[in-house]
């Protein structure tokens, strides 16, 4: 029986190629909402980061969904996700 493969995805904060089950997926649908998916199977477009600290404050500091999504992603997106990563500030 052949092996399973196993799907790769690239974190857009640190650049390493992980299996997509240990990055987190954040995604926007057609009317431009933006969700944390960590099950990864919400439908629309969408980036991968890892679950870790660094990746995410890299993800903060430098806007790179702006990148990814190539749209101006607002603040309250960003403070969102921090949010839920980090917990309530």
């Amino acid at each position: 029986m052949a092996e399973k493969k196993i799907p790769m995805r690239t974190c857009i904060a640190c650049r390493s190629e992980k299996p997509k089950k240990e990055l987190i997926r954040i995604v926007k649908n057609k009317e431009n909402v933006f969700a944390v998916d960590r099950t990864g199977k919400l439908s629309g477009r969408g980036a991968y980061i890892c679950d870790d600290k660094a990746c995410m404050q890299k993800l903060l500091k430098k806007r790179l969904l702006n990148h990814a999504f190539e749209m101006e992603v607002s603040e309250e997106v960003y403070k969102a996700i921090e949010e839920e990563f980090f917990g309530k500030i």
